[in-house]
């Protein structure tokens, strides 16, 4: 049997020392992968003059799986999103952000469990039509939806459903005002949802779902929608679960896929080892889902649970005082 290969980008600020310690306990859990290190971001534009070489390019395209830690993007003109890029590049079209409670993270809610699947390349974030007025007075975007890429991420939330046995999902768009883009992503989840009938279906204006999200979010189980509201919604998951460093994120396409901690690379604290990693290793547990291992995955979930849990060595915004190395050390020994 061929060795998986995966392709790692480190990534910039806190990357390193999280990407590390997710490394060491898909090790520790038995996973026999073959790692091939990769520069993108900051880090790749001080070695290599760009933020996403080539050959870093060539390496996502050959092993089709990707572990990536935070990157940054430089503010300023003829800076693109380098995530947005590896989206667009590898035709990644689904955003798969789960948010999970674990008991002593002192999140405000227990018993969270919802998935967000978002568009992750029409919409907002297309990069369509941007332009800015000669005098700098005025500035236009375009939001493009299609038919084909509204059917394609409503299909694969409601299989996504049927394989890990979700009961509901909830299509959130703004079709009463922006009734051609949202319109039409709505008008297609009604049609695709027709299909499952298995499912129970619904659909919720995106305002009411962010407060609904704050009042009862229980109701929730799988949430579908466009690229913007998914980005925005996605984050107030996070935090009805203990904030962005307890939220992966998994971008998905026909053939390729990109597993990643979704928050920033918190400059202020590299080096320092003091970054929660669990954002990456859930990423990870994505990981190992999606490469049918869910054995493994849910060993390596059950020992992170046990560590918040009991406070053993936990990081700062779980309300310990410990850093990476002692959390990861943590569950190293549960494993």
């Amino acid at each position: 049997m061929t060795q998986q290969r995966i392709t790692v980008i480190r990534g910039d600020g806190i990357g390193p020392d999280i990407v590390d310690a997710a490394i060491q306990i898909l090790d520790k859990a038995g996973c026999d992968f073959a790692y091939d290190y990769a520069d993108a971001g900051l880090v790749a534009l001080e070695k290599h003059g760009e933020l996403l070489p080539q050959e870093t390019l060539d390496l996502i395209a050959s092993n089709k799986v990707t572990l990536k830690g935070p990157l940054t993007t430089p503010v300023g003109e003829g800076f693109t999103s380098i995530n947005v890029s590896l989206r667009k590049k590898f035709q990644l079209y689904a955003n798969v952000r789960p948010v999970l409670s674990f008991k002593g993270t002192k999140a405000r809610y227990e018993d969270i469990d919802i998935i967000t699947i978002r568009e992750n390349t029409e919409g907002m974030y297309s990069g369509l039509g941007q332009v800015v007025s000669a005098d700098g007075n005025e500035a236009e975007a375009m939001s493009r939806i299609t038919r084909e890429g509204a059917e394609r991420i409503v299909t694969f939330a409601y299989e996504l459903a049927v394989r890990e046995g979700r009961k509901k999902i909830t299509a959130v768009h703004k079709a009463n005002i922006l009734k051609s883009t949202s319109g039409l992503f709505l008008k297609v989840a009604r049609e695709v949802a027709q299909r499952y009938p298995q499912i129970e279906s619904t659909e919720m204006i995106v305002d009411n779902t962010c407060m609904q999200l704050v009042m009862n979010p229980h109701q929730f189980d799988v949430i579908v929608t466009t690229n913007l509201f998914g980005d925005i919604i996605s984050d107030l998951c996070a935090g009805l679960v203990g904030g962005l460093g307890m939220a992966p994120g998994a971008n998905i396409g026909k053939d390729c896929a990109i597993f990643e901690a979704v928050h920033g690379s918190a400059p202020d604290i590299a080096g320092k080892n003091l970054a929660n990693p669990t954002s990456v290793i859930l990423a990870s547990i994505q990981m190992l889902d999606y490469l049918g291992h869910p054995d493994k995955a849910e060993k390596i979930r059950r020992a992170i649970k046990e560590v918040i849990e009991s406070g053993d060595r936990t990081t700062r915004d779980l309300g310990g005082t410990h850093g990476t190395t002692d959390f990861t050390q943590a569950v190293l020994e549960r494993l």
